[in-house]
């Protein structure tokens, strides 16, 4: 369980408030001294009780007791400060008697939890519950922590087996058959596979082929909302590049039955592959389809019949769904694992590799034998035991998880089995990990989770303690190895890296997150309220959460939630999902701060607010505060009031307050997109450490030497209206500013830029009109990674930047050069390992000269772009072409690249059609690892040859399709 950490993390806090608000503890900080020494007495003992909860329900309700304990003792506390806060306001002489009233009161109930805490360990001894010793070292845990490895598992790494033949199957009955419009259907038990094998034929090179311009894929998920749906598919097939922006716009604006309509519209007159993943009910389908009630049998009114050999193919796991889609199309079950497929997935996930398991020890594969056979062929709970026994090959490790795990299964093929299989991997996850999995739970089903956001909410829970609390600059990076350690575990699945490999977006498996919810409940951690939730009058309102209840995710719309009875005095954190386009009054705002007065969290990101109350102002020990995507045009001055605040992320403000000068614990500071200039001070926030959205006036107008800490710098506006010498020379104060981004406003440009004074800048983005690139010494000595957007230059930016010595990856994007040709000399470049060429309408030709961009290894470039000295690349491993669906020569490339056979090519390469997040198709192709080539020995190539041969495949590809566009013509 994760008791023993939520009550370390609680205790900690407790401590630091003990220190930080001495002024405001005058008077009972004795007591609660005291009492902050009795719980860190008993969080010795938490340890040992957490391991025997799980068998001992006596032992489970101790350690329950320990977390109401902890929890009231905050609850004390953070009430406390919160009335001595609101007494210093009152000047009036009856002031100096309600602080006696208050401090008796606190003293009282400080006293009784005491004594509460002496029957608690009264009752130890009787439970055989020992003393491990004097807490934990927080160092040692971080010293391990730093030697986790910060890569995440990439999609090629995925282990596939056993789904051959079914996608066989799957691709004729998308591709072949009769010409209706057909729905095909995948069943089975969570877990067992459906979306893989989904996933697995979408991208198939014959259905490719089959919808080149018409597939899209839509989750559909247990809380099915047709207008959600709708939105996923035109956003695939309509809006396919920043040209329908407007379309975008118009569509967004559109009901739910104008939406069905309209996806017909545009559907019914070409061959289209709708994917809806995770349909649960007969009733879901026909909301989406919109069929009748009254004629069940009709096609339904949003996903016509051609009859051009349309196709739907649905995910669900109920049979009588897919029978009632389509009566006349046999489901395709999905089957439960063979022995030997079984362990072949587990190889590949336990042993790194597929099916060579002889070359480790035989007791090793005796006992995973054993395993293997016990998940009876599931192979999520193949994956989940195989992922858990890959961190550790020894025979003791695998003895204890062999011993356990009868313990952990249930049922053939029960759903209370997939369940105890995957909590034997949250069983398994260290103290520190257990929060931060359980936090997962309060997100939607198959939501995307942005991991900068994730990070912060974590941080703010309290969930990341570095090792030195001082050492905030590192709670960022010990988050970061904390997802990663989590991907790892196969409990959190990787959505978009970044260009450098770090994980931009994640989710969690439906499972998963349900057996998250599961725990979470356990522990009072959180409650959901959603639509359907009880909010009917057979339910009352006193029973929706418990008084307890620490944290709540609302899928409700805002107005049915606010009208609601709130008994959660003591709520930390409250986050909002998915509340439709309704817009919040000022009005229904104010139950926020008059109910949740200890609020540490709270999260209204995409939620429409008219305003924000001033009694937001209030919530004094609130840390974060998401106002993203609100539509909110001002903030209340008493925002300034709210000094526990670390995190403030808000967007397209008219101006931000003058008052965030007084909120010392700022660290992470965004609000980008400000319509009005107006003076902003913020030199006083000493902690800060991410600023985004800052305008180039407002910043010259600080004293940047004060901001110590400060690593990412983020600026917007009129760059002229500030001296260049004397902004630079700001920039240079800050010693660990490792990011800066530079937007200039469309009316204005940049000079050129003398950068070299910021010593310690690695990454440099700048995006606006330049006069002029600087040349290669005014550049900053240390930068590793630059993007240039939207700089229209006019000369070759290659000479210059070619030159960079330290250089690691280059992004050139949107007319930031309007030239048609660049070259790029002998030498240049000699550490560059990632160049993107992306939107440079104008650019036709690069040209690589023998010896240059020796460590090259990702190319991301347009189809327009011709480049020649690609061959000379031998270390480079992938290649990413996009393609612009709207050029006449489209769909002659896609069935020439498809229809294209080389021998070498198909040896050495791998390769597939993907749509990127603009809608545009990507030609993307990797060279395989060279134990993934079989005949790679029989050819006679070195490693080095190998790379080389397959490098050269790529050139002749499109010389190749050159010489048929000219032959054509």
């Amino acid at each position: 369980m994760a008791t023993e950490a939520l009550v370390s993390f609680a205790v900690e806090r407790l401590g630091d408030k003990l220190i930080q608000e001495a002024k405001f503890l005058k008077g009972v900080s004795r007591q609660a001294d005291r009492l902050h020494r009795d719980l860190r007495a008993m969080q010795c003992f938490l340890e040992e009780a957490d391991k025997k909860q799980e068998e001992d329900s006596r032992v489970r309700n101790w350690v329950s007791d320990i977390r109401e304990a902890v929890y009231n003792a905050e609850d004390i506390i953070d009430m406390f400060i919160l009335n001595a806060q609101s007494l210093r306001r009152n000047f009036f002489l009856k002031c100096g008697f309600k602080k006696l009233i208050n401090r008796y009161k606190v003293g009282k109930k400080i006293e009784a939890l005491q004594l509460g805490l002496l029957d608690i360990s009264n009752r130890r001894e009787a439970l055989g519950i020992k003393n491990i010793g004097e807490g934990r070292s927080r160092s040692a845990e971080n010293q391990m922590l730093q030697g986790l490895r910060r890569s995440s598992p990439h999609a090629e790494e995925h282990v596939v087996v056993g789904l051959e033949k079914e996608a066989d199957e799957l691709v004729n009955q998308l591709i072949g058959g009769d010409l209706r419009r057909r729905v095909i259907s995948l069943v089975g038990m969570g877990g067992i596979g459906k979306t893989t094998l989904a996933k697995k034929v979408y991208n198939h090179r014959q259905v490719v082929e089959c919808f080149p311009d018409c597939r899209a894929w839509a989750y559909v998920s247990p809380d099915c909302r047709p207008r959600d749906v709708y939105m996923q598919i035109i956003k695939q097939l309509v809006c396919t590049s920043t040209k329908d922006q407007q379309v975008l716009e118009m569509v967004e604006k559109l009901q739910e039955h104008e939406l069905g309509d309209f996806l017909h519209e545009h559907l019914k007159e070409k061959r289209y592959l709708i994917v809806l993943d995770d349909v649960w009910s007969c009733r879901d389908w026909n909301c989406l389809a919109k069929v009748s009630s009254n004629n069940p049998d009709c096609l339904g009114n949003v996903f016509p019949d051609g009859g051009n050999g349309s196709r739907l193919l649905l995910t669900t796991r109920n049979k009588d769904v897919a029978l009632h889609a389509d009566a006349r199309s046999t489901p395709q079950e999905m089957q439960l694992l063979s022995k030997q497929k079984s362990w072949n997935l587990f190889c590949g996930k336990a042993f790194l590799d597929h099916v060579d398991a002889d070359r480790y020890p035989p007791d090793l594969v005796q006992l995973g034998r054993e395993m293997v056979d016990k998940c009876n062929g599931l192979p999520l709970a193949i994956v989940v035991l195989g992922g858990l026994l890959s961190r550790d090959m020894s025979h003791t490790e695998w003895r204890k998880v062999h011993d356990n795990i009868n313990a952990y299964l249930a049922k053939e093929g029960s759903q209370t089995g997939v369940m105890t299989v995957l909590n034997l991997s949250y069983i398994d996850l260290p103290s520190y990990l257990k929060p931060c999995f359980l936090h997962l739970s309060l997100f939607l089903e198959d939501y995307v989770i942005s991991t900068r956001k994730l990070f912060l909410l974590w941080i703010a829970e309290g969930f990341v303690l570095s090792a030195e609390q001082a050492d905030q600059q590192s709670m960022k990076v010990t988050a970061e190895v904390y997802l990663n350690e989590l991907i790892n575990r196969n409990l959190i699945q990787v959505v978009r890296m970044s260009v450098n490999a770090r994980v931009v977006e994640c989710r969690v498996h439906d499972l998963m997150r349900e057996l998250a919810i599961r725990k979470a409940k356990e522990q009072n951690f959180f409650r959901t309220h959603d639509i359907e939730d009880p909010l009917s009058s057979s339910t009352s309102n006193s029973s929706l959460f418990s008084s307890k209840c620490r944290r709540q995710s609302i899928y409700s719309d805002m107005e049915r939630y606010a009208s609601v009875e709130h008994n959660t005095p003591y709520l930390r954190s409250l986050l909002f999902f998915n509340l439709g386009h309704e817009i919040c009054r000022f009005s229904q705002l104010d139950f926020i701060g008059k109910c949740f007065k200890v609020l540490r969290v709270l999260d209204l990101e995409g939620v429409k607010v008219e305003s924000l109350p001033s009694i937001v102002g209030t919530l004094i020990h609130l840390r974060y505060l998401g106002l993203r995507h609100t539509g909110l045009k001002l903030l209340p001055l008493s925002i300034g009031n709210l000094r526990s605040l670390q995190t403030l992320d808000v967007n397209n403000l008219k101006q931000v307050p003058n008052v965030i000068w007084k909120i010392q614990n700022m660290r992470y500071l965004y609000m980008e997109g400000q319509k009005y200039d107006i003076p902003l001070k913020i030199d006083t926030l000493e902690n800060l450490q991410v600023l985004s959205g800052i305008t180039f006036k407002q910043w010259i107008q600080n004293n940047s030497s004060k901001l110590t800490c400060l690593g990412k710098l983020k600026l917007e506006g009129r760059y002229e209206l500030v001296e260049g010498v004397e902004f630079w020379k700001s920039i240079a104060k800050l010693r660990v500013l490792k990011s800066l981004y530079l937007k200039a406003s469309e009316e204005s440009s940049f000079p050129s830029l003398a950068m070299d004074s910021c010593l310690y800048l690695s990454k440099l983005d700048i995006k606006g009109h330049m006069q002029k690139l600087s040349e290669s010494f005014q550049f900053p000595p240390n930068l590793s990674q630059l993007t240039l957007d939207s700089c229209r230059l006019d000369c070759d930016p290659m000479p210059i930047l070619e030159k960079l010595p330290k250089l690691l990856t280059l992004r050139l994007r949107a007319e930031s050069y309007l030239g048609t040709e660049m070259h790029v000399s002998a030498n240049g470049f000699p550490q560059l390992k990632v160049l993107q060429l992306f939107e440079l309408s104008k650019v036709i030709k690069l040209n690589i000269e023998n010896g240059a961009i020796p460590w090259l290894m990702q190319l991301h470039c347009q189809f327009s772009t011709r480049i020649s000295g690609v061959h000379k690349l031998s270390n480079l491993v992938e290649v990413k072409i996009v393609i612009d669906s709207m050029i006449p020569s489209f769909s002659p490339f896609a069935r020439f690249l498809s229809t294209y056979r080389s021998r070498k090519y198909h040896l050495y390469w791998d390769h597939s059609w993907t749509t990127n997040r603009n809608g545009q198709k990507e030609f993307w192709t990797r060279r395989r690892k060279a134990s993934d080539c079989q005949t790679c020995a029989a050819t006679g190539l070195t490693s080095v040859q190998n790379s080389a041969v397959a490098v050269e495949m790529i050139g002749p590809i499109f010389s190749r399709w050159d010489s048929t566009q000219e032959k054509g013509s």
